[in-house]
């Protein structure tokens, strides 16, 4: 699949091998519920999301998310990949982040925290007709009922492991998928950096199936493929994006140590606008600082 396959045909040969995998991640993680829980292949869905089961439920879709995102990456970026070029490279861990470029990074999450959060708040507002709105709120309860099933922290140990699962490893995952590999070929089949990235954090925000949290996902996306396209380290990517879950997760940690309810903490957006116009003003100079610190560096990959 080197040049001489066409973007289109790449694009359906990487959607096939993701749910191929997702098929596969599924499979095992019900098959391997069903015997750690002793219950038939249906019943484990349900059986996950009881508190009694929150740690296994944790360790199976950290599993199943591993399969149906990285594999179909790295399948894809092996077959796809310039000769001189090995996977992991081409997958953009071949730098070294160094500390200012660290830096910069740590000040881009904190732009794209108050941004995020400011649009979150926006997509609230936003007006759906009476029956779309209500399958919002059903995917929406859906997809809280999970976080809340993985978010239960009831000692420091509880949240080291949140932040893992939670923070660390989607971090990990979800770059490489959709920064790594899906982000370079839109850019490349639409040859426009910025529609290439859009396009990208719309299907990033849209694989999370949250309506209400759609606007600060692709929000969250775009600056991260921003910092990913700039720097071309995935590293950097995975930093920012560890950083911003590991916010949730800490903010979710301390609302349990208070004694308050989980659900409600999901529910409360501590962000206004001026929350967001304020990251925008921290993304523009923390993204031209990077830019010039890049200047001086020897020439990109």
């Amino acid at each position: 699949m080197k040049q001489t396959y066409s973007y289109p045909i790449q694009f359906v040969f990487l959607m096939g091998l993701l749910g191929l995998f997702m098929i596969v991640g599924t499979y095992l993680l019900t098959l391997v519920g069903s015997q750690l829980l002793h219950c038939k292949l249906l019943e484990v869905p349900a059986l996950l999301n009881l508190p009694a089961n929150a740690g296994l439920s944790k360790i199976l879709n950290l599993g199943a998310t591993l399969i149906a995102f990285v594999f179909p990456a790295m399948i894809f970026t092996r077959i796809n990949k310039k000769d001189s070029q090995s996977t992991i490279s081409a997958l953009g861990f071949s730098r070294i982040a160094g500390p200012k470029l660290v830096l910069y990074t740590a000040f881009i999450a904190l732009g794209g925290i108050l941004l995020s959060g400011a649009l979150a708040e926006i997509n609230q507002h936003i007006y759906l007709p009476a029956k779309l709105l209500e399958q919002a709120k059903a995917l929406e309860q859906t997809y809280k009922t999970l976080m809340l099933n993985m978010a239960r922290m009831d000692s420091v140990l509880d949240y080291i492991t949140a932040l893992f699962v939670m923070a660390l490893a989607p971090a990990i995952f979800e770059e490489i998928l959709f920064r790594s590999t899906i982000q370079p070929l839109f850019i490349g089949w639409t040859k426009n950096v910025w529609v290439g990235i859009i396009i990208t954090s719309v299907l990033f925000s849209a694989i999370h199936f949250s309506f209400f949290g759609f606007l600060s996902r692709t929000a969250l996306g775009i600056v991260l493929g921003l910092l990913f396209y700039q720097t071309k380290n995935i590293w950097l990517s995975m930093l920012m994006h560890f950083l911003n879950n590991g916010f949730i997760v800490t903010q979710l940690y301390i609302v349990t140590l208070q004694g308050k309810s989980l659900e409600k903490a999901m529910d409360e957006n501590y962000f206004s606008i001026l929350s967001g116009l304020n990251g925008l003003m921290v993304l523009w100079f923390s993204f031209n600082a990077l830019k010039k610190y890049n200047a001086t560096l020897v020439k990109p990959l």
